[in-house]
């Protein structure tokens, strides 16, 4: 499996140096990627019945494409991975057209995951449609691969139209991958119809083996090999102990995973230095 850190974008703070230092420490102990999560607004809950969300306006998020074309001058190998790019509360092309940019700057390391998203006030600011967002992302992921793969495009859909027209630099990746969040039977037979990987948010118990294979016949179905489908795994520090870790890394193994990444927010941790040696414990439990 490759390993990733997942970026601390509740904690990390706005330093640009502690952004820098925690990239390039990951990549120096190793990591494969650097996973970011997404929120362009975030809703205050004082002004809000029965607000139960995990997120609001006091929590920090850089926005990835953006970190990601400063990442791409301070880091050599490490891959830009979105975990998840909410897709839906945005353009398609200009989508396109940035995670073409990253992935020349970064010399081919963008992994772009993409979901659904849960906050209809960030949709609302952004003026696009809540209600929609299932049918129209799956739309989207057709034009991103036409607008990446060919040099003029013309593409006519529910919700899109192109007419002789393409971004210039296309991607390095011809297509970028493209991987979805999320874990609704109806997603889950997006990423077996479409997915080129899958950030699953369960266990790698008995459940979830059934829902691997739950999405491989998805893939099958749709004459697709599910070999080709990757698996991206997560373990929370905020749980456990380094032998749990280790434990919980090899299940994921076990299961067919590719990927795995660590998430070293909610664990009590201040400041980037504590951030960083987090990552270290948890390579060391899982490398050892």
């Amino acid at each position: 499996m490759q390993l990733g850190a997942i970026f601390p974008q509740t904690e990390i703070g706005a330093d640009p140096a502690a952004v820098r230092d925690f990239a390039q420490a990951a990549e120096a102990m190793g990591y494969g990627h650097l996973l970011v999560f997404d929120h362009v607004l975030g809703a205050d809950p004082s002004k809000r019945d029965n607000w139960d969300r995990p997120y609001s306006h006091t929590d920090m998020f850089h926005e990835p494409f953006v970190l990601f074309g400063y990442l791409a001058g301070v880091t050599e190998t490490i891959q830009m991975t979105t975990g998840v790019l909410i897709l839906g509360q945005r353009q398609t092309a200009l989508v396109a057209k940035q995670a073409a940019e990253v992935d020349v700057l970064t010399g081919g390391r963008l992994r772009l995951g993409i979901g659904i998203g849960w906050n209809d006030v960030e949709y609302e600011a952004l003026g696009e449609d809540f209600s929609n967002r299932g049918s129209r992302s799956a739309e989207q992921i057709r034009l991103l691969r036409a607008l990446w793969t060919e040099e003029v495009v013309t593409f006519e859909g529910r919700y899109h139209k192109v007419t002789h027209a393409g971004i210039n630099p296309r991607p390095i990746q011809r297509p970028i991958p493209i991987w979805l969040g999320g874990g609704a039977d109806r997603v889950v037979r997006r990423i077996g119809r479409l997915g080129d990987g899958w950030f699953p948010q369960f266990q790698p118990d008995s459940e979830g083996q059934e829902r691997i294979a739950q999405m491989r016949e998805y893939a099958k179905a749709a004459g697709r090999d599910p070999s080709e489908i990757g698996i991206e795994g997560r373990v929370s520090m905020a749980q456990g102990n380094p032998d749990e870790w280790a434990k919980t890394a090899a299940a994921w193994d076990e299961l067919g995973a590719t990927h795995l990444s660590v998430n070293t927010m909610k664990a009590g941790l201040k400041g980037p230095d504590q951030h960083i040696e987090a990552i270290r414990r948890f390579k060391e439990a899982v490398s050892g």
